[in-house]
């Protein structure tokens, strides 16, 4: 099985790079890729314990980008991750990370529910620039006795239009594909059923993208299919995987549900070949 699509606690997932790779290998994943938000600091964690267990590994990353005020998540794959105009980019969007997560525990905190945003943001900062992020400070609300769980965190504070949200800032996702390819590596629009702005695939694919993630655990047969189609007629490869984070509040099913079918892998591989991209070891 082919899982692109999965994420540690170097973003907002559950498991550290070993203890997912393990659990993929368990699972029956052969080809992998960690697609932490906004950071590479997994990857070479990743890469040394997937050679361990004999699992093929792509570099993977899921770039936050912001259309009309909204997050739009784009994929990554085969860059390579010491580029270094792609990790001054990294570093930009972790300082806009900073910013935004500091003005909602302000917000948090003028409902009568403060947390130490200090020690949260030390914490990310020392844990290989672990991305800060909305699912940690739901950690933190729950700590403190504030909210049950990470799901009521959002429902009722940090969720889009609730009390506490922050609007993000950052680059457009046609930005996100040049960036993506100026690294060596393929783009991909993240689960676009979800998304649901089917409107922002031609001018990407005009950016340059590469491909539409058409499996997802999210997507039903019919959403597959619609994005199998559209990825046909704008001439797009597809990718696919769990979207894993093992925790209950992504609602993603478990490792080894869905993945990229062998076929649909080399098409998206084949694509390296127009960005001079590193295949899979």
């Amino acid at each position: 099985m082919i899982d692109l699509h999965l994420h540690t606690t170097a973003s907002d997932g559950r498991y550290t790079p070993s203890e997912l790779v393990a659990r993929a290998h368990a699972a029956g994943i052969t080809t992998l890729s960690v697609t932490d938000h906004d950071t590479t600091g997994a990857l070479d964690e990743v890469a040394e314990q997937a050679a361990a267990w004999g699992v093929a590994c792509v570099s993977g990353i899921e770039i936050t980008a912001v259309w009309r005020r909204k997050d739009v998540h784009v994929l990554g794959y085969f860059f390579d991750p010491r580029s270094v105009d792609l990790q001054a980019f990294l570093a930009s969007q972790r300082q806009d990370r900073v910013r935004r997560f500091r003005a909602m525990a302000v917000r948090v905190a003028e409902l009568g529910l403060p947390v130490d945003v200090d020690a949260l943001v030390e914490q990310s900062e020392q844990r290989s620039h672990q991305s800060l992020g909305r699912p940690l400070l739901a950690e933190a609300l729950v700590a403190a006795g504030h909210v049950s769980n990470r799901r009521e965190a959002f429902d009722r504070y940090l969720g889009d239009g609730c009390r506490a949200f922050v609007p993000r800032s950052g680059a457009s996702p046609e930005e996100v594909v040049a960036i993506i390819a100026g690294a060596g590596g393929i783009s991909s629009l993240a689960h676009p059923g979800l998304l649901g702005r089917d409107e922002l695939i031609a001018p990407m694919v005009r950016a340059g993208l590469h491909a539409l993630e058409a499996y997802h655990s999210k997507h039903t047969p019919e959403t597959v299919r619609r994005y199998l189609a559209l990825a046909k007629r704008h001439g797009l490869a597809v990718s696919g995987g769990s979207d894993f984070h093992g925790d209950e509040s992504h609602d993603a099913e478990g490792l080894g549900c869905i993945g990229l079918p062998d076929a649909a892998f080399e098409v998206l591989r084949s694509r390296t070949r127009l960005t001079g991209a590193r295949r899979p070891s």
